[in-house]
């Protein structure tokens, strides 16, 4: 069964970090590209990191540049979201995905690229 679980998901203040990670099963993590999807209440689901399958290419929406940094260990088939400087608006559950290759047209943002999904973690940031 193939599945993706994330975790690391916390109560944190504003200003703290937190370290996500989202490990696969039932198959190798090597050929697939892994996004970052959050999703608060109220709100559309919103991409917020992706690397490719190697790691060559990472990217990062806007809100969230400087602060997180997507990183992958495809010996131990887990894909890593270190998440600094957090803010109350980073509140939210998230989500890692699996896309086998790359996205199409190269759009990572996109949830509809994905095939596999977590259940996702909660993050919330508030004093």
């Amino acid at each position: 069964q193939l599945q993706l679980v994330e975790s690391g998901g916390d109560l944190v203040q504003p200003g703290g970090s937190l370290r996500l990670s989202c490990a696969a099963s039932g198959f190798t993590l090597d050929y697939y590209a892994i996004g970052w999807f959050r999703q608060a209440p109220g709100k559309e689901r919103e991409g917020v990191s992706y690397i490719s399958s190697r790691g060559f290419t990472i990217n990062y929406t806007d809100s969230v540049k400087g602060r997180f940094f997507i990183s992958r260990d495809n010996a131990k088939n887990t894909v890593y979201l270190q998440m600094n400087s957090l803010k109350p608006e980073d509140t939210a559950v998230y989500h890692c995905a699996a896309v086998m290759g790359i996205p199409r047209g190269n759009r990572w943002y996109r949830a509809s690229e994905y095939n596999y999904w977590g259940q996702g973690t909660q993050v919330t940031v508030s004093s």
